[in-house]
């Protein structure tokens, strides 16, 4: 204090500091500054008061609104659900065969299921539905049980192998590996890839396929979708078209498990599923027969 003095230069006194001959000024902040500052003091201890802000032991002030994040996010949530249950009373009442019949309610299908696939099919289909190795491609136009739209929404309804669901999608390729050769599992694979194109035939593979293969995937390989039997004669493979994994599936076969979504999700989302994988290139017209199969299997259920 003994050091302040007033500086002559600008009126200013000093704070009274000084270092090789530097000395600072006791600038007073600006008035408008000031007021600021008071202002957001009074704001804030307002704002505390008004909603939640302050933690406690278990929880936090609730504020005298009573407003918080959570509560208004619910009621966004119920006026989203609101504005949206005309269309999904409207979707859940058409058949999903007739859906197409009704372009505009089509389109809305599709999209919500754009959504609920990124939620939960990418993990295993991927984001572009493309698939990998034991997944398979959702954008091709190979169905192992069918591509019409009721098809679709049977497999996502039951699953493929899912334990516990006496009606969920099943089919299962023996092993055999006990029962040929290496040599004429090679044989076999070397006719199973020649079908597609991809080796030379060989007769002894032929004539094992027709004594083994034949009774599920056909004569000429090209499947069977009662018994989810797959076609070999197309470049479309679930676990690789190489030899050795053509060997591998006829030696020890992998059978891929696919969740059944009835107890997941509700009937409307899962019927949007099945509008956007329809909708994704590979998807057929509806035909009667599918029809018939899938609602004689709701009979027995």
């Amino acid at each position: 204090m003994a050091n302040k003095r007033l500086d002559e230069a600008t009126g200013t006194e000093t704070v009274g500091h000084e270092w090789d001959g530097i000395e600072e000024l006791d600038t007073p902040m600006p008035r408008w500054w000031l007021w600021t500052f008071f202002a957001t003091i009074v704001f804030a201890i307002g704002y505390g008061i008004a909603y939640p802000a302050w933690p406690l032991i278990e929880r936090g002030t609730e504020g005298v609104l009573g407003w918080t994040s959570r509560g208004q996010f619910a009621r966004e949530m119920e006026q989203d659900r609101e504005s949206r249950s005309a269309l999904m009373a409207q979707l859940a009442a058409t058949p999903i065969e007739r859906l197409p019949d009704n372009p505009e309610l089509m389109r809305a299908a599709v999209a919500g299921g754009r959504a609920a696939f990124k939620v939960n099919c990418v993990q295993c289909h991927g984001a572009g539905a493309a698939g990998s190795a034991g997944y398979p491609n959702l954008n091709d136009d190979e169905w192992l049980w069918g591509g019409d739209l009721k098809s679709i929404e049977y497999t996502l309804l039951h699953g493929i192998r899912q334990p516990g669901e006496e009606v969920t999608r099943t089919s299962l390729m023996p092993t055999f590996g006990g029962a040929l050769s290496s040599e004429q599992i090679g044989q076999v694979a070397d006719h199973v890839l020649s079908l597609s194109g991809k080796a030379k035939d060989n007769a002894a593979g032929a004539q094992l396929f027709a004594d083994n293969c034949a009774a599920c995937h056909g004569p000429a390989g090209t499947g069977n979708r009662e018994l989810g039997a797959p076609n070999l004669a197309d470049a479309i493979w679930l676990y690789g078209g190489t030899k050795d994994s053509v060997m591998q599936q006829i030696r020890q076969p992998r059978h891929g498990v696919m969740p059944a979504w009835e107890h997941r999700l509700d009937p409307v989302t899962i019927r949007m599923l099945a509008a956007y994988v329809h909708s994704l290139g590979g998807g057929e017209q509806f035909v009667e027969v599918a029809a018939n199969t899938a609602d004689q299997a709701d009979e027995q259920r």
